[in-house]
């Protein structure tokens, strides 16, 4: 059963096209992955699904409305958690509980009911009465999921929910998110770490406003990366990369970190043929030379490398 079905979904500012004929499907209480770089078009198509921002052309449906037509329908059915995590930071953790919780139509014994949960999840039992603005980040973001989804909407949209949180944090808040799917919830997430979409059961990835992949995290790597993958540790990455991105045996290459991954084709045969290339600059130390498991940023990379 589809919650989401997206159909030749585009829209225009001006003369520029930020999100150019997008059409794709999210099953019920799945966690769907959208992922690309800042500027890709991610929030734009989610404010589009939320019934915020018109569309240009195409339509979707969102919990079986139209966001073109019936947008004050689908906002009825969602919960949605901006960039900015939504939430007053000069009211205290309880005063914003109440705020959404009216805002979603919550009263009396059931707002109770669900102020309990949201400050179970946002680990803010008895501490109701700090000011927003004072909380951790990671704390301040599962109090903005639970004020999102205080209402147990159907389909949740999280939009680059995660960005200037550290890693254990986002480690939790994905935790947390598993846990609503678990419940039924249908969770949309927009993230720019790819990292973060291995947790996804689908994903699809978008660059200049276009779909250029469409699948699960094991499908992508799968259909998508036919070459090896070579991690090395050097001391001077950047040259090193340059020296064997003119090799005929490596397709693409890119800096991981302080690393270099190396997609490599059937002309590779050994680390050998990497470490007499590098070698031709005498002031590169190699450390390491190894194959590993190509990430969903490997996939990225290559389509993009394939689509210029």
């Amino acid at each position: 059963m589809l919650s989401i079905e997206v159909n030749s979904l585009s829209k225009k500012f001006g003369k520029f096209l930020a999100v150019d004929n997008v059409s794709f499907n999210v099953n019920k209480g799945e966690v769907f992955g959208f992922l690309g770089a800042n500027g890709a078009g991610k929030s734009t198509t989610i404010r589009m699904l939320c019934g915020i921002l018109e569309p240009t052309s195409g339509d979707a449906k969102v919990g079986g409305f139209s966001v073109m037509n019936e947008p004050d329908k689908v906002k009825q059915k969602i919960g949605y958690m901006s960039q900015k995590f939504s939430l007053y930071n000069d009211l205290t953790v309880e005063e914003n509980i109440n705020f959404y919780g009216g805002v979603y139509g919550l009263f009396g014994e059931k707002l109770n009911e669900r102020k309990k949960w949201v400050l179970k999840i946002s680990d803010l039992k008895g501490k109701e009465n700090l000011i927003t603005a004072s909380l951790p980040g990671g704390i301040k973001q599962r109090l903005a999921l639970g004020t999102a989804v205080i209402h147990n909407p159907a389909i949740v949209f999280l939009d680059e929910p995660t960005s200037g949180v550290d890693p254990i944090a986002r480690r939790q808040f994905w935790e947390l998110i598993n846990d609503i799917s678990d419940r039924g919830t249908t969770v949309l997430v927009t993230t720019h770490y790819l990292e973060e979409a291995e947790f996804c059961n689908n994903i699809i990835l978008i660059n200049a406003g276009k779909l250029i992949a469409h699948g699960t995290p094991a499908t992508l790597k799968k259909d998508y990366l036919k070459n090896k993958i070579i991690e090395i540790e050097c001391d001077d990455p950047v040259s090193a990369m340059n020296i064997l991105s003119k090799e005929p045996f490596v397709d693409d290459t890119s800096i991981f970190g302080n690393n270099i991954h190396l997609s490599v084709n059937e002309i590779y045969n050994s680390k050998t043929q990497i470490s007499d290339s590098i070698k031709t600059n005498n002031k590169i130390n190699i450390k390491r030379i190894d194959p590993i498991v190509p990430t969903l940023e490997d996939v990225f990379i290559h389509l993009l490398e394939k689509g210029k």
